[in-house]
Parts: structure tokens; C-alpha cells; sequence
């Protein structure tokens, strides 16, 4: 693969010292994550973009909280593949990702931005405080212990992201030697717009290659992720 073989001599040539990896839906592919967006994305009849608001939840929050329930049920048993483990080698990169199916945390990355949340914790609706909720709920909707709902700590349509997770992010790929693009098309925003402001070494990896970096590798990232690591932590 040329391409691969690119960017692993551009590593040698610059050898990186800061990283910063931005993944998305594609990384998890090879965990068998389902997609729940687009074609095939239906539940019930519904749409994600029908649930995953906060007008949906204030409407109906056993039905949102019921979609939740499958979702987290799908993804739970999933584990990390090649290209989390690989990733979690690079211990001193800043790891910006889209997904919220926890995968990268449990594949031991520990610099971690999760921009979208994560489906495995709750946040009470009236303090704010969030908690662990990797198990299945015993009552749905679930509820705080001040009596107040919990909700998926996500972000929905339509709401912020997490205070200063994308200033962070940010701030990361603007100072970073080396970008990796991994499994995300590079058009949603605003994660999109963090690849457009970095000035280095940037290196895709996605099937469907064309967010525009220095390299792009065809390729999935359970494929050729591992062979990137290699490159960079042999360069250091």
C-alpha cells in the first residue's frame, strides 16, 4: 500500500513529538458498532434525529431513554479493536473523538476529549452531576437520587458541547507535529474544523479518504492504524 508507505517515511523524516489523534464513527467499525444515523438507522419507526434532543427527552423520557437502553445494549459487549489498542500505545498524544461508545477509555487511553459524551454515564437534569451508568438501568427513565430525571450524558441536537472540550482540542491539533485523521470523513462539524487548522504533518485513515490531509490511507483503521503507531513510536 503506497500510501501507507508514505506516511510512515514521512514519520521517519519528521519525527513527531506531539500528537494528536481525531477519530469518529469509522474507528469502531471494526468493533461492530452499528450506525444509527442514515439508512438502515431506524428504531421503531424513529429517527435519531427524533430522539436525540432535548425537546424528545421533556416529550416522552421513557422513549428516549428506551432507545438509549438498545443502543447501550449493542455496544456494551463490543470491545476495542486493533486500531484502540494501537492508539492507547501513544501515551502522551491528546485523543479528540466524535464516538460516544467508550471504546478508546477502555482501551486504556487516558488524554481523552470525548466532544459527543459518552453512553455510559448519566447526568441528573436538575444538579448537573454525572455518574457512571455502564450497567443496564433496573427502571426506565432512570432517575437521580434528588428524585430528578437522569439523561444520557450526550450531546443531543441542537446542544453545546462539553465546556472547553473543543478550546482544548483545539489548542492541541494548533501545536501538534503530526494529526491523524482516523475514521471520520472530516465534514461533520465542528470536529471538521479542527483538521483545517492544523499547519504540519497530517495523515487519514478512512476508507472513504478526502478530508484533505498531507496523507491519506484507503484503508481501515483497524488495518492501518497499528502500522502508524509503529512508525511514530519508533521515530521518538
Amino acid at each position: 500500500m503506497e500510501a501507507l508507505k508514505s506516511a510512515v517515511a514521512a514519520i521517519h523524516q519528521r519525527r513527531p513529538r506531539t500528537v494528536v489523534v481525531l477519530t469518529g464513527a469509522g474507528i469502531s467499525a471494526d468493533s461492530g458498532i452499528p450506525t444509527f444515523r442514515g439508512e438502515g438507522g431506524l428504531w421503531r419507526n424513529f429517527r435519531a434525529e427524533d430522539l436525540a434532543t432535548p425537546e424528545a427527552f421533556v416529550r416522552n423520557p421513557l422513549l428516549v431513554w428506551e432507545w438509549y437502553e438498545w443502543r447501550r445494549s449493542l455496544v456494551r459487549d463490543a470491545q476495542p479493536n486493533a486500531a484502540h489498542l494501537a492508539i492507547a500505545r501513544l501515551t502522551d498524544a491528546l485523543v479528540v473523538t466524535q464516538n460516544v461508545d467508550g471504546l478508546h477509555a477502555r482501551a486504556g487511553t487516558r488524554n481523552l476529549i470525548e466532544l459527543h459524551g459518552n453512553l455510559f454515564r448519566a447526568r441528573c437534569v436538575r444538579e448537573g452531576t454525572v455518574q457512571d451508568a455502564l450497567n443496564r438501568f433496573d427502571e426506565l427513565p432512570p432517575k437521580c437520587a434528588c428524585g430528578a430525571f437522569l439523561r444520557p450524558d450526550v450531546v443531543w441536537f441542537g446542544e453545546m458541547l462539553p465546556e472547553g472540550a473543543f478550546e482544548r482540542a483545539a489548542d492541541g491539533v494548533k501545536r501538534a507535529d503530526l494529526v491523524l485523521v482516523i475514521g471520520t470523513s472530516g465534514v461533520v462539524y465542528p470536529a471538521a474544523g479542527l483538521v483545517g487548522m492544523h499547519r504540519g504533518l497530517s495523515i487519514e485513515i478512512n476508507p472513504q479518504a478526502g478530508s484533505g490531509c498531507t496523507v491519506s490511507i484507503a484503508a481501515t483503521a483497524a488495518e492501518a492504524t497499528p502500522p502508524i503507531v509503529e512508525a511514530i513510536l519508533s521515530s521518538s
